[in-house]
């Protein structure tokens, strides 16, 4: 239970963050606002976490750097899908990447064909006037790729480092590897405190709060079980886009959704005997 509500509720955090992100993008853009919120998050999970580098073993810093790599990859991808389609098309597309986790944790046919229906929900979001455009799409779908490598290198960075340690280190090196688009941006950002802060709020929600709890989440649940419960992202992206950012969804958009949930749910039919740990 612990683990499962631990996911709903970085599901609930990282789309908010992204939703309250989205005013920077005129100003910096996508790319280097995902920077400045590695940047800022970074800080205050050093600062939380306080890692003893030194004793950090070879292991635990190879899989600190997948982390990073995944993270500053799917982020800045995903920053650039949502400044050009709406964010819960773009969450939905990106699902594609764990929900295929889940279906090659399994690989039958079946499975196969729930990848298909996912896949079919998609083409529903492409409906005209659905605001998709290939551009968006084609990052959604990198941002998909980063999401499902996160959650194997998430998994590892949690069995092998205690607390927020492989977090703290992890998004440090996201820092890093984004750096160039932090620096390019720094005289923007420092002349407009406002978006400063928008942007330590941002880190603070979907870094420390979300991948936070996704972490401690990954610690108790195999990543093909996570990749179903993270079904409930496309869903919440949908709601927030549309309470706060006032993004039109139509019935289109809603047959799109509950292909991908369907698909999710049909993926682990087999898992039932996990889902039934957590839920009991």
């Amino acid at each position: 239970m612990l683990g499962a509500g631990l996911v709903l509720f970085a599901a609930t955090f990282i789309p908010w963050s992204a939703a309250l992100v989205q005013p920077a993008f005129a100003l910096i853009g996508p790319s280097a606002s995902s920077s400045w919120r590695f940047l800022l998050g970074a800080a205050m999970l050093m600062l939380i976490a306080r890692p003893n580098l030194r004793r950090f073993t070879r292991h635990q810093w190879v899989g600190a750097f997948a982390f990073g790599v995944a993270v500053a990859f799917m982020n800045v991808s995903f920053y650039e899908a949502i400044a050009r389609i709406p964010l819960g098309s773009a969450v939905v597309i990106e699902f594609l990447g764990p929900l295929l986790v889940a279906a090659l944790g399994r690989r039958t046919w079946r499975h196969f064909g729930f990848v298909v229906v996912a896949a079919l929900g998609v083409v529903a979001l492409s409906h005209p006037g659905g605001g998709l455009t290939l551009e968006g799409v084609l990052f959604a779908l990198l941002a998909g790729a980063g999401w499902a490598t996160y959650l194997f290198a998430a998994q590892r960075v949690g069995t092998t480092t205690s607390g927020l340690e492989g977090l703290a280190v992890g998004v440090t090196i996201s820092a890093l590897l984004s750096l160039p688009f932090t620096i390019s941006s720094a005289r923007v950002v420092f002349a407009h405190p406002y978006v400063l802060a928008r942007l330590a709020l941002v880190a603070l929600m979907a870094l420390v709060l979300g991948f936070g709890a996704e972490l401690s989440a990954l610690r108790r649940l195999k990543p093909s079980v996570v990749g179903v419960l993270v079904a409930f992202d496309p869903v919440v992206a949908f709601f927030v886009g549309w309470l706060l950012l006032a993004q039109r969804v139509s019935g289109w958009d809603y047959v799109g959704v509950a292909c991908v949930v369907f698909a999710s749910v049909g993926v682990t039919r087999d898992s039932s005997r996990e889902l039934l740990e957590i839920v009991g």
